[in-house]
């Protein structure tokens, strides 16, 4: 099959862009053609396709208007973007009204207000409408429940035409001494002791990411240390045991530093980040806003508190400093959400959408 892959914008960090990469590959594995249908900021070296076709568009909607020209000679349509037509949907950013409903619980009236008046956001609740319409589009693929129910409460479209096919990751195979050697280094890079418990937040968006809960949550905890990477700003998120450590490409380092992962998001679909981290043998704090707290089990791979719970996350902190190993049992639950697995429900779902 010829599959158009269809994304909107690129950073070299992002977990989206990284998904969509895996999944390519994936595909070019079992034999099919994936081709790029990108704005013109991907560099062609970042696909690992053949075909690559650039879309202008400086709006949501002027993208989706370009795109529907764009896709001519595909045998399917595989959107992670917000369009007018597509064959299948696949609905990674979650549910743009309900990310917005879930924001104004955190922000003063008036920001929510001039967000109403806000041009993008219009567009894409436009677009959103659009792509979830079970005219426009044949299937849906979500990558949680929270989503899939998100999309069904708020839309006219069959729950039965939604698949659920959480992420998937693939951790690169790293012996257990040089997981320890790249630990000692990394912590004594940054001058941590070797008792001193670290726990790591990671990603851009820091609003939404909920820094801010994670920051409040380890001021004044004595032998406690939070490690930022990301680019955001830093303006009132300073505390003596927090450390920002700016963009990072690779976080193999950092997790391996650390003894915890924390994302207190407010919206996160399914999170790339944690599931990398439960990879890297990380137990994971982080929401009932965050998509993939459904794989985990309380007290054995993490802990879900609701969003904005500052002495929920303190207390899950001082759960994790206390409780012994449980490495094996994180890496064993992300083996089960490997790329392979992501890529094979994703075709038979693309099967199924062509068979009708």
């Amino acid at each position: 099959m010829k599959i158009g892959f269809v994304r909107r914008g690129y950073s070299p960090t992002g977990g989206a862009e990284a998904y969509l990469r895996r999944l390519a590959a994936g595909v070019m594995a079992e034999g099919h053609a994936p081709v790029l249908i990108g704005s013109p900021e991907w560099p062609e070296e970042a696909w690992p396709g053949e075909f690559v076709v650039r879309v202008p568009g400086d709006s949501p909607l002027a993208f989706a208007r370009g795109v529907a020209r764009a896709t001519e000679g595909c045998d399917v349509v595989f959107s992670l973007e917000r369009i007018f037509r597509c064959d299948v949907y696949r609905a990674g950013d979650g549910v743009h009204a309900a990310w917005l409903e879930r924001r104004a619980a955190f922000e003063p009236a008036w920001r929510r207000w001039t967000r109403a008046l806000n041009g993008k956001h219009r567009e894409l609740l436009r677009l959103e409408a659009e792509v979830f319409s079970p005219e426009r589009t044949r299937l849906v693929i979500a990558n949680s429940r929270m989503v899939r129910d998100e999309i069904v409460a708020r839309y006219d479209f069959p729950a039965e035409r939604i698949e659920i096919v959480p992420n998937g990751y693939d951790a690169p195979a790293v012996a257990a001494d040089a997981r320890e050697r790249r630990r000692e280094r990394r912590r004594e890079e940054l001058g941590i002791g070797a008792g001193e418990f670290v726990a790591l937040f990671a990603g851009s968006g820091w609003d939404r990411k909920g820094l801010r809960f994670a920051v409040e949550a380890v001021r004044g905890i004595a032998g406690v240390t939070l490690l930022v990477a990301g680019k955001g700003d830093a303006r009132g998120l300073a505390a003596s045991n927090v450390r920002f450590l700016g963009p990072r490409r690779d976080l193999a380092e950092d997790f391996a530093a650390a003894d915890v992962f924390v994302l207190p998001t407010i919206y996160d679909p399914f999170s790339n980040a944690c599931l990398e981290a439960l990879a890297a043998g990380l137990p994971v704090i982080t929401t009932t806003a965050n998509g993939f707290a459904e794989i985990v089990t309380d007290g054995v791979h993490g802990s879900t508190v609701e969003p904005g719970d500052v002495v929920g996350i303190r207390r899950a902190l001082e759960f994790w400093r206390a409780r012994g190993e449980v490495a094996a049992e994180c890496r064993a639950l992300a083996a089960r959400y490997s790329v392979a697995e992501n890529t094979r429900r994703t075709l038979a779902a693309m099967e199924r959408v062509l068979r009708r």
